[in-house]
């Protein structure tokens, strides 16, 4: 209880010491913000500091914190270490740069400042990968509350006529103006996933429940190494790339460059300390990794949320828990779809002001989301998360040749280093799993290491002719 006390700690230290040095380094200012540019009261909406903070904790806060820090549990407290300095040094970074070097290009989406920092080669294909994940994204957080709720209800109010209901609200959200739903209603439901993250907390922390003594060894009662599948297991509770497509949506609501690093920083920070509680309630509800494995494989992750919220809430509170977990992943779908339609409507210049384009864009890509749900979720997930990691690597790789092209080499490590890390754990992945090239370690590995190594003198040497 001890480590993950400190573990809990160190996430709101590393808010005010590395995000303050982050923000330093960035050096925001006062230049007038894409809200207050280009306000069309559609996605260009000025929003308050809290209304954008609580938006942005939504849109970033899907299942990832919460069945991504479960399974990632399955390790052992070893998670509780990938969830700290992955949120602090990996994650906060990655949002807060994705962010803000939108809000300095107009707003643009993350497929687009791949194009601005590497050319229209690799605009093309972060326009492929980006709208792939989001579709993807899409899906898993259709399919994960669709599930839950189906726990929850009636036998015939089973997961597809959940699906149907979520694919309606998903329409709506979508192609409104961001101020009807997301702003309006998202700082509310922050509000209720940040105060059941606070129940389950105080039960771990006051209940009659034991955490096992930190070890890094691994306890996967299947032997899955830690790596690299924990740093794509636990994806959106410490870095995330889909956050790259979320934080230019904010990015167009902030009203001062100065408050990014409490919007896109902090955001990330408590999107940490989400993952953090619910890994630490998964060790300590099942009091053994292997406890916590069966239940997984027996109930789902799903089952998992519900039994844990039960047990430690009470039905009432516990039932107040599973609604914040319910809102998490469908308050991250739809803006998936929506950062979806923004970059598809980019690609095809589509006045976005226009209902007809919206819907145009809008339906096509929801059409394909539903398709998707009919696939096995733990399959879904699996290429959820390596596509979700690359991306998170590729903007951190953006972000690295920001600093690079206005010549500030030597702050440029700030990404340069989390991304040269990630490329080692994408690459060894999908060399590594199962849904991947299945090589053993022995080979997966070391090509792992090469790949990362060759990547990094391209991306130096291309750049350096820039300085």
């Amino acid at each position: 209880m001890f480590v993950f006390g400190c573990a809990l700690v160190t996430l709101i230290i590393g808010y005010f010491a590395y995000g303050k040095l982050v923000d330093k380094i960035f050096q925001p200012d006062d230049r007038k913000t894409p809200a207050l540019e280009y306000n069309d009261g559609i996605d260009y909406v000025p929003l308050s500091v809290w209304r954008a903070f609580l938006a942005q904790l939504l849109n970033i806060a899907g299942t990832g914190p919460v069945f991504g820090a479960l399974m990632g549990a399955v390790f052992g407290p070893i998670v509780f270490l990938w969830i700290v300095l992955g949120s602090i040094f990996g994650g906060a970074v990655h949002d807060y740069m994705s962010g803000m070097i939108s809000a300095r290009n107009g707003g643009a989406s993350i497929a687009e400042l791949f194009g601005v920092y590497f050319g229209s080669g690799p605009r093309l294909l972060m326009r492929f990968v980006s709208v792939a994940l989001l579709i993807l994204v899409g899906a898993v957080f259709i399919t994960g509350p669709a599930m839950l709720l189906a726990v929850l209800t009636p036998d015939a109010l089973n997961t597809n006529f959940w699906i149907v209901v979520i694919l309606i609200y998903f329409t709506l959200s979508t192609f409104l103006p961001i101020d009807t739903i997301i702003g309006r209603f998202y700082p509310i439901f922050g509000a209720v996933l940040l105060i059941m993250a606070g129940g389950i907390l105080f039960n771990i922390m006051g209940g009659n429940y034991t955490l096992p003594d930190f070890t890094l060894a691994n306890l996967h009662p299947a032997g899955l190494s830690p790596w690299p599948f924990l740093f794509v297991t636990v994806a959106c509770g410490a870095i995330s790339g889909f956050h790259s497509t979320q934080s230019p949506i904010i990015a167009k609501c902030i009203k001062s460059e100065r408050q990014g690093r409490f919007i896109f920083y902090g955001a990330m920070i408590a999107e940490g300390i989400i993952a953090l509680v619910w890994a630490g309630a998964g060790l300590a509800f099942y009091n053994s990794t292997g406890d916590l494995f069966s239940a997984i494989k027996l109930i789902g992750p799903s089952g998992v949320v519900k039994d844990i919220s039960m047990g430690m809430m009470g039905n009432f509170g516990g039932l107040l828990a599973i609604i914040g977990v319910i809102i998490c992943p469908i308050t991250s779908g739809d803006t998936a779809f929506r950062a979806a339609r923004l970059i598809l409507a980019e690609i095809l210049n589509f006045d976005q002001r226009s209902l007809t384009k919206r819907l145009v864009i809008t339906l096509p890509l929801l059409a394909v989301g539903g398709v998707l749900t009919q696939i096995d979720f733990s399959i879904l997930w699996r290429y959820f998360a390596w596509v979700n990691q690359t991306l998170a690597t590729l903007a951190l790789w953006m972000a690295t040749a920001y600093f690079f092209r206005i010549k500030r080499v030597k702050v440029s490590l700030l990404t340069g280093l989390p991304a040269i890390f990630m490329t080692a754990v994408t690459s060894t992945y999908i060399l590594k799993a199962k849904e991947g090239f299945g090589l053993a370690p022995s080979i997966g590995d070391p090509i792992g290491l090469i790949f990362m190594g060759i990547v990094t003198l391209f991306y130096v040497h291309k750049f350096w002719k820039a300085v």
